[in-house]
């Protein structure tokens, strides 16, 4: 397996829901439910429908439409079930499942994890594989915004950590990082607490210095994703300072990317946007132009978000 240059452990990203209802527009300029509707079945794949099924749900939802926004996800899910690219078909599918689960309507939401699960079966990616089927447990045991089942939650986890076992060692840590972090969201104390405690042993069993700085990166997502700050601000502090240790501008500039998103999400904002100031630096040092290009937008991106 080749790790990608620009593999970093992120967390779970929220979605974020669009205003508007009927024919009025969400915002201004924006565009109505219905013109969201007719968009998402003039999309050439089932993904890309199934995508626009749920920006239509979202803005239907945040309306106050739930039985609309019911149906639309319902549609997604129907698009989905045609859906031949398991890379792309399985984390919609845990997307989709996540939005039915928010709206209650939980045997939906359950049917469209069992799938996603069965079709991450097709992902070629160790790690994607093993974060589909993590992300279906936490959904499968949020009791809050998910199906509740905590059995369910179990069994999707348990095959998740034995996905992860089974990843290089070198990618080892983002695939127990994707783990733990399911574990937590499930409810799911005791498995978390077990498999945090190994996402350290592999972090620091790391001797490249980008994948250790990037596994620590992981590590400390977790520990302050589970209100363990002191252990996530240690943990920060050696990733940074694996990643600062690494010569070469390109692997340096993405560990200290990946640092510095870790560092964002522990709530250090002004110690996520110093690392990556010195990312950029990194970057600018590279000699091929495209890689060049690639890495600079990446960190610039992050930076400027931050900044806001």
């Amino acid at each position: 397996m080749t790790l990608p240059a620009s593999r970093i452990v992120v967390p779970l990203v929220a979605l974020v829901a669009l205003a508007g209802c009927g024919t009025k527009p969400a915002k201004k300029g924006g565009m109505t439910v219905q013109q969201r509707l007719e968009k998402a079945e003039k999309e050439t794949t089932p993904d890309r429908q199934a995508a626009g099924y749920l920006r239509a749900a979202r803005a239907q939802l945040a309306s106050g439409d739930k039985s609309g926004a019911r149906d639309s996800a319902r549609t997604a899910f129907d698009r989905l079930k045609g859906s031949t690219d398991a890379a792309a078909a399985a984390p919609r599918l845990v997307e989709t499942a996540a939005f039915l689960g928010e709206i209650a309507d939980k045997k939906a939401a359950r049917d469209a994890l069992l799938l996603a699960v069965e079709r991450s079966e097709g992902i070629a990616d160790p790690v994607r594989r093993t974060k589909a089927v993590a992300d279906a447990g936490a959904i499968a045991g949020d009791k809050v915004a998910g199906v509740g089942d905590a059995a369910l939650a179990k069994d999707l986890l348990t095959q998740a950590q034995t996905l992860a076992d089974a990843v290089e060692e070198r990618f080892r840590a983002e695939a127990l990082a994707a783990v733990a972090l399911g574990c937590t969201r499930a409810g799911q104390a005791d498995a978390a607490a077990e498999m945090v405690g190994r996402l350290e042993e592999s972090a620091r069993a790391q001797e490249e210095p980008r994948a250790k700085a990037e596994a620590l990166a992981a590590a400390a997502s977790v520990r302050a994703k589970t209100g363990r700050e002191e252990e996530a601000k240690t943990l920060l502090a050696d990733a940074a300072a694996a990643a600062k240790s690494i010569d070469r501008a390109e692997g340096r500039a993405y560990a200290l990317l990946a640092v510095a998103d870790a560092t964002a999400s522990a709530g250090d904002k002004a110690g996520a946007i110093a690392l990556l100031r010195e990312a950029d630096k990194a970057a600018n040092k590279i000699a091929d132009q495209t890689a060049q290009k690639t890495a600079m937008d990446k960190v610039r991106t992050t930076l400027a978000t931050l900044e806001k």
